[in-house]
């Protein structure tokens, strides 16, 4: 079953000379897949995930989400959509430094007035999951850049979103914190079935997903699959980022 479908999907920026961003890029992710988007800067991989999480929308083309068309319904609908259908990890975290690590976490379902009993359970859960639960009460001040990352991947899983959208989720953090990421996304993709699409230019991390798609000025490249074997796939991304960036 495709939980996303990116179809003809066409993004054109008006100015005095019109800028086309994506041109007609299509493809699909299956439930419990894990894919990465690739390609050089000014590529249209932001772009791509702006459309997919309905902050942006296209010119022509549709996207998918579940069965439905996110950019049909109204404002009140999609943010209600946004909300609860999808799960964000932003590379600078987006947490909000008033709250504790518990109160971020528990946004989405605050927002969604969901019974505190349940919210309990569910960030106990997810937390012990994570390995986060002894800094639940600490401000986001108080804790590392790799606290703050599982922290923002515990709100984006909460609510069971039917797709997480990871932008650069490794590109604010040292190697070895990337590396602890990394393992953790990987590891909700495959025990937990989660269905992941992450934007990021950083090969090591793109070679922890099941497929990375490579998009060249707006439009799609190429794509290729993982075996199972990191070390090989991770050479196999790199090989085809250089083809990629020479014929720029």
């Amino acid at each position: 079953m495709n939980i996303l479908e990116v179809k003809n999907l066409t993004k054109i920026y008006e100015g005095k000379v019109p800028y086309k961003a994506l041109d007609s890029v299509e493809f699909s992710i299956q439930k419990g897949e894990f894919v990465g988007i690739m390609g050089p800067s000014g590529s249209g991989k932001t772009t791509l995930l702006n459309m997919v999480s309905t902050i942006d929308s296209p010119n022509s083309g549709e996207v998918i989400i579940n069965k439905k068309n996110p950019h049909r319904l109204s404002r009140k609908d999609i943010s209600l959509f946004r909300r609860r259908d999808l799960g964000f990890v932003f590379q600078y975290f987006n947490l909000l430094d008033t709250l504790t690590v518990e109160e971020n976490i528990l946004l989405p379902l605050t927002l969604d007035k969901i019974n505190v009993k349940e919210m309990n359970k569910r960030v106990e859960i997810v937390t012990q999951k994570l390995g986060i639960h002894a800094i639940l009460k600490k401000r986001t001040y108080e804790i590392s850049g790799g606290q703050m990352q599982r922290t923002a991947i515990a709100r984006a899983i909460i609510h069971s979103p039917q797709l997480i959208l990871a932008d650069e989720p490794t590109g604010n953090l040292d190697s070895k914190a990337s590396k602890d990421v990394m393992l953790l996304l990987q590891q909700l993709n495959e025990q937990e079935n989660a269905t992941m699409m992450m934007v990021t230019h950083d090969t090591v991390a793109a070679s922890y997903c099941n497929r990375v798609i490579f998009i060249k000025d707006g439009k799609f490249f190429n794509e290729i699959y993982s075996d199972g074997n990191q070390k090989i796939f991770h050479q196999k991304i790199i090989n085809l980022l250089s083809t990629l960036e020479g014929e720029s």
